[in-house]
């Protein structure tokens, strides 16, 4: 075990580890050892299978992916994740593991062996994605009867949120206790929070994080999650990274801000040295615009995900690119030449952080070695031409599990199990009677 990690137990005074990975959905999984268990071993043992659970708890034919023998993987933990647990009543650290098999070689089932799959494929150029998330999700009323509707929680003047308060920092101060209790524990956990805003729907907020290394920052919207829900636990209320929690609310997305720059002189390939925009700046987009919708699993990865996508509700429905164009897709910010990027505005905040970060810099990593070609940048609103993105998770899971090139970049294997776990979802929903069935076709067909 490295030295940093026995240094950081010991400088804290940790009693216990939580020792986690990050599962297909993004739910942390993994084992809470004793500080002198956790020192004592090099890494900890756990089945396999455990990467293919889906969001409500079952298995997606592990026998198929895993073998029928349910064996063990080994999880290894990155030194480089280790944080302090601020919430926890006495001192708990958290290590995020990596997955591999007993020869050393990567799970090719782990979202992190994913993720570091793509880079690697970047690397081998001389590349370095560069990357920035931003994170919306709604604070909501505690509710125990999953059946009733959400509502947003009502604030330090004991009344809930009457109309949309977009951008109001009044409205955000209503919940100053919460927000001031998460900033210490982002701080705590070196989570690199930056911008909060009030957005557009009733009790909506968005945070922004300082961009950095792909791997890093899935590390840390995974961890910033569960910093989230934990801090809103203690003030009585919810918080929720639904894609569509509110039926006549907007939806909430995780907007990803991507350039690409050299390794070895840390210049923005997007850029010419003249400050005009790249050949491999316009393939990236045409790769967007080619694999986004075939990579749709990654980013809408639940029937929830898909009621977001619709006209007018700040969420994009096809792949069009524009120049600082929020109806679009692929959305170009008004930057310098040597912060030029593209803002991928697809993915829901429902997914997992690793899962969309390895489909987004996939797609426009194709884009750039086939030399695709871009259409024309889109000046009006995107919402008057027709979808270009699946309308359903049915025929998203159709268009990835078809896609060769995705196949390839992301592991045929991964694309195969991932698919599983989501048509054993969708298998599940669609058991479910809804309450629009109940009062629409019960007593009219």
């Amino acid at each position: 075990m490295s030295d940093a990690l026995h240094q950081f137990l010991r400088e804290n005074s940790i009693h216990e580890v939580e020792c986690i990975i990050p599962d297909m959905t993004g739910v942390a999984r993994g084992k809470i050892l004793p500080r002198a268990l956790f020192m004592a071993e090099e890494n900890m043992k756990m089945s396999k299978a455990v990467l293919t659970i889906t969001v409500n708890g079952e298995f997606a034919d592990f026998e198929r992916f895993v073998g029928p023998s349910d064996p063990d993987m080994v999880c290894v933990p990155d030194p480089n994740t280790i944080r302090w647990a601020p919430w926890a009543i006495e001192p708990v650290a958290v290590v995020i593991h990596d997955c591999e098999d007993f020869d050393g070689r990567p799970v090719g089932l782990s979202p992190r062996a994913v993720l570091r799959r793509v880079l690697k494929l970047y690397e081998a150029r001389g590349w370095r994605p560069v990357v920035a998330p931003e994170m919306e999700f709604y604070l909501i009323a505690q509710n125990s009867n999953p059946h009733e509707p959400l509502r947003p929680p009502p604030g330090r003047n004991g009344r809930t949120e009457a109309g949309r308060q977009s951008f109001s920092i009044d409205a955000v101060n209503d919940f100053d206790p919460f927000f001031q209790e998460l900033s210490a524990f982002s701080d705590a956990m070196k989570l690199g929070v930056e911008t909060l805003i009030h957005e557009v729907g009733a009790g909506q907020m968005e945070i922004n994080f300082t961009h950095g290394d792909a791997l890093d920052l899935a590390d840390r919207v995974f961890l910033f999650k569960r910093a989230v829900r934990e801090t809103a636990y203690r003030h009585k209320i919810f918080a929720t990274f639904m894609a569509k929690p509110m039926e006549h609310e907007p939806g909430s997305a995780m907007h990803i801000h991507q350039s690409i720059v050299r390794c070895d002189d840390g210049q923005n390939i997007f850029s010419n040295a003249d400050g005009s925009a790249s050949t491999l700046f316009f393939n990236h987009i045409a790769g967007m615009q080619k694999y986004l919708p075939q990579a749709m699993p990654l980013f809408a990865p639940y029937v929830n995900s898909y009621r977001r996508l619709s006209r007018h509700t700040a969420a994009p429905i096809n792949v069009r690119w524009g120049y600082d164009n929020r109806t679009c897709g692929i959305r170009i910010p008004n930057s310098s030449p040597a912060a030029r990027r593209l803002e991928n505005r697809v993915p829901g905040v429902d997914v997992n952080p690793y899962l969309a970060m390895a489909a987004t810099l996939a797609c426009g990593y194709l884009g750039m070695v086939e030399g695709l070609e871009a259409s024309e940048p889109l000046a009006g609103s995107a919402y008057s031409l027709d979808y270009e993105l699946p309308r359903s998770l049915e025929e998203a899971i159709g268009a990835l599990l078809h896609c060769d090139a995705l196949h390839e970049v992301l592991g045929s294997e991964f694309v195969q199990a991932f698919c599983a776990v989501k048509e054993k979802e969708l298998e599940t929903f669609q058991r479910g009677i809804t309450a629009w069935e109940r009062e629409h076709l019960q007593l009219t067909v």
